[in-house]
């Protein structure tokens, strides 16, 4: 087949005229830009600078000092030094400690009683009050276990010393402050990383939200402007053929944005990889497709492309909500439980968990990638209604 032919042939087939006839509407607009490129890479960036960190740290305590003795100077000091705190302010007492953090200016409030260290020294159990905001609860709980371990610390040393002080050897003296002995050990997320915990959701999901978005777009402004029947003439009349060959580009551009994302999750953040790779890259694919083809189904639904774009922007977003990852699915009500399935994102989590933080066999990941497809085959069925929308005048203009 010489040139001439080739060209001859691209032209006549209707899956490659709906093809390039796709790429010359998104090379006309700048909505089609952003919403397949530039869109997502700003939301990537803006997402790596908030993680940049990882951990929290240097949350801003007040510490009250009542004392003022040279055990308390020394506990201030130590709780300045925890990774997780720092002393942002010393104040004369606890009205105004209380009244900083209510305004937020700090995230906790440290109390250290008159007579702490006389108190201490006489073996006499002294307490130490500990304030909270706890409205957000990942860093106030990260918070607490950073002044806690380091207030803990402290009175095991002290009571080693006691202890030591009437008698006891060191080794007596450790197994009497500390008879019982945790030795944990974290599994998963040993670092308590944010960034391993979140972003390797958050990410996935900007690319839900943008395929999504830009799927519903691309086929609801050929409603809107009643281009429906030149579409589907490209496509020889056939439906499937023309969404084959308006989503293939757009499957693409998402296809190189999912790789972009596993260099930065894998490579740059040095999340786990402890399973099977190809697993997850086949799960992205199909979650790319599987929300493209929801877009096709809200449009069939509604007919409407504000609504459909209002519609896909809620879905989208909620999908983390319940994905069961920020907050647990078994302890989820019964309703909001039934709720989280109905989102392809669900089980996306759930298989990259299983492959690259869990490292669990193929096997188990494979039972969730087997459900995305349903979503693709719940919007084929609607594809008739779509047909009918595009080519029926009383649909057209509908914003």
């Amino acid at each position: 087949m010489n040139q001439k032919e080739q060209t001859g042939f691209f032209r006549r087939n209707p899956f490659f005229r709906v093809l390039f006839r796709e790429i010359d509407r998104m090379s006309s607009s700048f909505i089609y830009l952003f919403i397949t490129l530039l869109g997502p890479l700003i939301a990537f960036i803006l997402l790596l600078a908030i993680f940049n960190e990882g951990v929290p740290r240097n949350l801003s305590v007040a510490l009250v000092d009542q004392d003022n003795s040279a055990l308390s100077r020394k506990m201030g000091m130590w709780i300045d030094a925890a990774p997780e705190a720092e002393i942002a302010m010393r104040l004369p007492n606890l009205a105004e400690a209380y009244q900083r953090m209510e305004t937020g200016h700090v995230d906790a409030v440290v109390v250290i009683p008159e007579e702490t260290e006389k108190n201490i020294l006489k073996g006499v159990q002294q307490q130490i009050p500990v304030f909270i905001n706890n409205s957000n609860i990942l860093k106030g709980g990260y918070l607490q276990k950073g002044i806690y371990k380091t207030l803990a610390t402290m009175s095991g040393g002290i009571k080693v010393q006691v202890a030591m002080k009437h008698g006891l050897s060191e080794k007596q003296a450790l197994a009497k402050a500390q008879p019982v002995k945790l030795h944990q050990h974290i599994l998963f997320n040993p670092f308590g990383n944010y960034a391993y915990f979140l972003l390797t959701a958050l990410l996935p999901l900007m690319v839900v939200v943008f395929t999504l978005l830009s799927t519903v777009y691309a086929v609801g402004i050929e409603v809107r402007d009643g281009t429906g029947p030149e579409w589907l003439e490209h496509s020889g009349g056939s439906v499937i053929v023309g969404v084959a060959g308006k989503l293939l580009p757009y499957t693409l551009l998402f296809s190189v944005l999912a790789t972009v994302m596993n260099v930065i999750l894998f490579v740059q953040m040095g999340t786990p990889l402890r399973g099977e790779f190809m697993l997850i890259v086949l799960g992205e694919l199909l979650l790319i497709v599987a929300y493209q083809f929801l877009g096709i189904l809200l449009v069939a639904v509604t007919s409407n492309l504000r609504l459909s774009l209002s519609l896909g922007s809620a879905y989208s977003m909620m999908a983390l909500t319940f994905s069961g990852l920020t907050f647990p699915q078994f302890a989820m009500p019964v309703i909001a439980k039934a709720f989280t399935w109905l989102f392809p994102f669900t089980y996306w989590v759930k298989l990259f968990i299983s492959q690259a933080i869990r490292g669990e066999a193929a096997v188990l990941g494979i039972r969730y990638l087997a459900i995305i497809p349903l979503f693709i085959l719940l919007s084929v069925a609607l594809f008739p209604r779509l047909k009918r929308i595009l080519l029926n005048e009383k649909f057209w203009g509908k914003v």
